[in-house]
């Protein structure tokens, strides 16, 4: 099939990718022209592992092409919707770019051959498919969906830094739909792909997403809470996290605690299901409570650290910018809250991220950055750690040397207490002093 993704960003670029792996030819439209020159060039926009190698090959080989023009997608026979969907200020749901996307497709749509198929896999409210992006097709082609082309809502389950091999090896596949031909051609589609499949009405696919974020995200915020609870006991979070997740009605995914969770998916959409569960006169006070502990979660790394000594006037070292290792991705990163709070309290801050410092600068644009983890440390009073990366998993001896005071605030548990000689390390669920 020729599939055509409107909005090259994780989710489109990664599907497009993915897609034309699979042995179809794929269109990315998007509007900004510095990815489209990259995409074309071989060179994701995004830091994802495995993509630049596969989008090269793919560019080569003339699988994939990325455009502006909206006509890219009139020979396709499957059209999926990837624009972003981010919060507006009261949390709902922003679909500005849904709409607009649904405007452009509608005037191309006459113009397709056969029984083309318009599938939503940006993650939208219960009701979005089939009310609104239908209305908006309908309305700017006058055509009908189930009778001159397919609808669908497929929602993407991929996990930053690991999209690719999660796109190759699903757990599950999401078709909600209202037709029999539409459905036919999505299972074919899908044929060659592992994990169950699963029909459904759009709205329930739509559910299915928020519910499923939702629910990660209240592990995470759960085991977090559970951490500061181990840490005023002495007991080792890492240990009572294993003792559930064995339990398989539970499991150990998302149960490691941390400073919190972040990235461009959960935060938005627990804040998109609280405003529509309150629309729909539901109070969402669990998802309330996630969101709370979500929010006091990274502070935790300076209430340890004021309990060692004043922060005012001292040199922060703070290591990791990204959300999560394996991502360049920054939004909504526990570092975010951590930093503004430090240099409101007069420190300096100098920071270091292996891949997450140039989206970083658009945030703190004046901020100090290393070039290196080491560059970071040399002098520091005190070294934060918010994300896991691999290189700052050395001994603490490592970090000693470097430091003017060596006080150690581990928020992931990555490092060694016993390779300590003089530091103060401080662990987030174990208190180690």
């Amino acid at each position: 099939m020729k599939i055509a993704f409107i909005g090259a960003g994780y989710v489109g670029l990664v599907s497009a990718v993915g897609y034309a792996l699979a042995g179809n030819d794929s269109v990315c439209i998007e509007i900004d022209e510095r990815k489209i020159a990259q995409i074309n060039g071989g060179k994701a926009p995004i830091y994802e592992g495995g993509l630049d190698d596969a989008l090269l090959k793919l560019t080569r080989d003339g699988k994939l092409l990325a455009t502006s023009d909206y006509n890219g997608i009139a020979s396709a026979q499957a059209i999926f919707i990837c624009v972003g969907t981010p919060s507006a200020q009261d949390g709902s749901i922003d679909l500005r770019y849904i709409e607009d996307s649904c405007a452009k497709i509608a005037s191309i749509l006459p113009k397709m051959k056969g029984y083309p198929i318009v599938v939503v896999k940006s993650t939208v409210i219960p009701g979005t498919t089939s009310g609104l992006v239908k209305g908006i097709l309908e309305k700017g082609s006058k055509l009908r969906a189930g009778r001159d082309f397919g609808l669908a809502m497929m929602p993407e389950f991929l996990r930053e830094g690991t999209a690719l091999a999660d796109f190759k090896h699903p757990d599950r596949i999401v078709i909600g739909t209202m037709d029999e031909k539409t459905r036919k051609v999505l299972m074919g589609l899908h044929s060659k792909f592992p994990g169950e499949k699963l029909i459904v009405s759009p709205s329930a696919a739509e559910m299915i997403k928020y519910a499923s974020n939702s629910f990660l995200a209240t592990k995470i915020s759960f085991v977090n809470q559970l951490a500061l609870l181990c840490e005023k006991t002495g007991i080792d979070v890492d240990d009572v996290a294993r003792g559930m997740g064995l339990d398989n009605r539970i499991a150990m995914p998302f149960l490691r605690a941390g400073p919190g969770f972040g990235g461009s998916c959960f935060p938005k959409d627990v804040r998109a299901l609280m405003h529509f569960s309150g629309k729909e006169g539901v109070e969402p006070t669990i998802l309330e409570s996630v969101m709370l502990v979500n929010s006091l979660q990274p502070l935790w790394l300076i209430g340890a650290a004021q309990e060692k000594m004043p922060l005012k006037g001292k040199t922060i070292c703070i290591l990791g910018l990204a959300f999560k290792p394996d991502t360049d991705d920054v939004r909504e990163s526990p570092a975010i809250p951590v930093i503004s709070q430090l240099l409101k309290m007069g420190c300096k801050v100098l920071a270091y991220d292996p891949k997450g410092m140039a989206n970083f600068k658009k945030l703190f644009p004046k901020l100090d950055y290393a070039n290196s983890m080491d560059d970071a440390l040399k002098g520091a009073d005190a070294c934060m750690i918010i994300t896991d990366w691999k290189e700052f998993k050395k001994p603490i001896a490592h970090y000693e040397r470097l430091m003017k005071n060596p006080l150690i605030l581990d928020s992931r548990r990555i490092l060694d207490p016993k390779t300590a000689i003089t530091a103060s390390y401080i662990s987030l669920g174990r208190g180690i002093a």
